[in-house]
């Protein structure tokens, strides 16, 4: 369906009497209802019986089950609503140009010079296409279940997230950001190549089940040690090139600078869309190799060769695990301690993501039915709140931004420093409270979403012996507690800036009224949905956690 649009969007600019009527906030709200539908038409493959243990597509290099589907279903929904703050910007445009004369009509149709000259910073159907072909990465990678296709559907992904990372052309900042995060995300897809190219060295393989046949049917004796060793070794590289994709620590360097330095629409996209993708992936290849020593178990002590062949599935899975726990230790003390020292929100948030990164690979190194249903259930919750914080943030820009139009005008609406939240609560006192309620949810306060998915980690680690990381993770959790609550009591203190300019304002116009009028009915209608869906969770959490635990179930026994 995704790429079907594409080719239909391409083929629909590149005419020139459709390019000269269709506007850039058309293009996009016809891509976000093209992902509503894609999610629409995923949400009703649950209904295929023989999905239930899993369902291979286009010869086997993709492997649909009902945790990909379901987690298809929660990214296309989520692209959609990402898309719809995008308008937001046009309609800010559209405000401010206003007043400097410029015609409706050239407004919409976008034909104006000097539209044209301020274009660099608005999202114009390049970037909407470069969105559609990232979010087509995403869902492939999700199914995928071949090194070509995972290798592919990565790539795909990474390129379009490259280009938006410098929306901002004109901003040597941005510039530099994205160039870093192109190198060092090439170098992190060599990681993966490069663990492909072993394993299909040594194997000829490269069908994920097919790879955990040959470990799962031969042991030792049977196959050189150099085999067993390079198989593992390609297995890790894999791994490590998909840790530095999402930012987990110590491979979280290049994240702070990126999310700091992209536009707020283009951070949303590199927090939550990728993330879901590959941790996704991760938990294919985790599950694989750890199922080949459960089926196993019961042949240990028959011979030497079932003791073998437990040997081999147990030792790289073992070493998966050490990976994803010392990955996960790394991301909940980086995350927690570097963020203490942040004055700017989106590398706080950054050091956020990083420390909720550390919670999430905690559950997938446990891998048990209670891990992977907090896993699931963590994503989920941290996707949904992630996305209203910025969201939150994105609608504070605009009404906080006072300032005429400047060569780099849409630059004044992202928020950068901690101090501009500072007196909100008496400007905003709604759009206040629904970010006190995310930032706390965040923090894990009860009785929101965020509590009970840090609560069922932990009691996950704690019942599988990891008391270690489980007592670094309530630390962490704590203690990140601090810079959240830092946040909020900037919102409550009151601002002698923010009280001296809205008295000039008040006295020309009212100038927080017409910024108000900048949020269309839209964007608050998803931050008031999302942040009453966090509140009010726990008055009805069964749908969601029962579905999260039918999912591990099938995830063990299907």
């Amino acid at each position: 369906m995704i790429f079907t649009s594409i080719l239909i969007l391409i083929v629909a600019i590149a005419l020139p009497s459709f390019k000269r009527n269709i506007s850039s906030l058309l293009i996009t709200r016809i891509s976000a209802i093209i992902f509503i539908y894609s999610g629409a038409l995923a949400l009703n493959a649950f209904y295929i019986q023989s999905i239930g243990s899993g369902l291979g597509i286009y010869s086997g290099l993709f492997h649909v089950t009902i945790i990909s589907q379901l987690l298809d279903v929660l990214l296309l929904f989520l692209s959609a609503l990402i898309l719809m703050s995008w308008p937001l910007i046009t309609s800010a445009y559209y405000n401010k140009v206003l007043n400097k004369n410029i015609n409706k009509k050239t407004l919409l149709t976008g034909d104006s010079t000097k539209l044209n000259n301020i274009g660099n910073y608005i999202p114009t159907t390049e970037y909407c296409l470069i969105i559609l072909f990232s979010a087509l990465g995403s869902t492939l990678l999700i199914s995928a279940s071949d090194l070509v296709s995972m290798y592919l559907s990565i790539e795909l992904q990474s390129f379009g997230l490259y280009i938006l990372a410098t929306l901002y052309r004109d901003s040597e900042s941005a510039t530099a950001s994205g160039l870093k995060y192109f190198l060092l995300g090439a170098l992190a897809s060599c990681f993966i190549l490069l663990g492909a190219g072993l394993i299909y060295s040594y194997t000829g393989l490269t069908n994920f089940e097919s790879i955990y046949s040959l470990i799962s049917v031969f042991s030792i004796s049977y196959l050189p040690s150099n085999l067993i060793s390079g198989i593992s070794l390609g297995i890790i590289f894999i791994f490590i090139g998909f840790l530095f994709k999402i930012a987990a620590a110590p491979l979280h360097s290049w994240s702070i600078d990126v999310y700091d330095d992209s536009p707020t629409q283009v951070t949303i996209w590199l927090t939550i869309i990728p993330k879901i993708a590959i941790l996704t992936l991760l938990l294919e290849l985790t599950n694989g190799l750890s199922l080949i020593t459960l089926l196993n178990l019961p042949l240990l002590y028959i011979d030497n060769f079932s003791n073998n062949l437990f040997n081999v599935s147990y030792n790289i899975s073992y070493v998966l695990k050490m990976l994803l726990l010392i990955s996960s230790l790394f991301s909940l003390v980086i995350g927690t301690i570097v963020g203490l020292a942040q004055t700017r929100i989106k590398r706080l948030l950054a050091y956020s993501t990083i420390s909720h990164i550390g919670f999430i690979l905690l559950a997938l190194a446990i891998n048990t039915e209670q891990s992977i249903d907090s896993f699931i259930f963590y994503i989920i919750q941290y996707s949904i709140t992630n996305l209203n914080i910025f969201l939150i943030i994105l609608a504070i820009g605009f009404i906080l931004n006072k300032k005429g139009i400047t060569k780099n005008w849409i630059l004044d609406f992202d928020i950068k420093y901690l101090y501009n939240f500072k007196g909100l609560l008496f400007i905003n006192p709604i759009l206040s409270l629904s970010f006190v309620i995310c930032l706390f949810s965040m923090a894990g306060i009860p009785p929101l979403a965020g509590f009970f998915a840090k609560q069922f980690v932990l009691l996950s680690a704690i019942e599988d012996g990891y008391w270690f990381m489980a007592f670094v993770a309530i630390l962490t959790s704590v203690i990140s507690a601090s810079y959240y609550l830092r946040v909020v009591v900037l919102l409550v203190t009151p601002s002698t800036n923010l009280q001296n300019s809205n008295n000039s304002n008040n006295a020309s116009n009212s100038t927080i009224t017409e910024s108000n009028s900048i949020l269309t009915n839209v964007h608050s209608f998803l931050i008031s949905t999302i942040t009453l869906s966090i509140l009010l969770f726990i008055l009805k959490p069964t749908i969601l956690l029962n579905s999260t635990q039918l999912l591990s179930l099938s995830l063990f026994y299907s």
